[in-house]
């Protein structure tokens, strides 16, 4: 008699059951992909706006170093360019361009002129500077 309610009470455990099911796996497998996908997401924009605001930076500074270069020029009466700069060496500064217009403000051109400082990275155009420049 005790044997038998010795099994009998065995039984109530073996029968429950425990452990995970393949519907709550699934689940835990569906939430984590779902958080993974965001991480994801998230760390490919924070990369895109870290390389957008690089190529905005150095043309900046590409641009403003072209721009004291015309300025230091000797003025030219009738141009419409002037030769811009070399560009600095390094790998930061490749595929960068530079297109220097210049516009006289009157015709005939009276010694002030407005300049146009154009950079490109990979044939477009990433920054424009304007300024002035006058005949000293």
């Amino acid at each position: 008699m005790r044997l038998f309610q010795t099994i009998r009470r065995l039984s109530i455990f073996t029968d429950q059951e425990s452990g995970m099911t393949l519907v709550e796996t699934l689940v835990a497998l569906a939430i984590l992909g779902a958080v993974a996908v965001s991480f994801l997401n998230g760390m490919t924009a924070a990369s895109e706006s870290t390389f957008i605001a690089d190529e905005q930076t150095t043309a900046e500074n590409l641009a403003r170093n072209q721009m004291e270069e015309v300025r230091t020029a000797d003025y030219v009466y009738g141009t419409t360019e002037y030769p811009p700069a070399p560009m600095p060496d390094g790998k930061d500064y490749i595929n960068y361009s530079a297109v220097i217009t210049a516009e006289p403000l009157n015709n005939p051109d009276d010694g002030i002129q407005k300049i146009t400082v154009s950079i490109k990275h990979f044939d477009k155009t990433t920054f424009r500077l304007e300024s002035y420049k006058g005949q000293r």
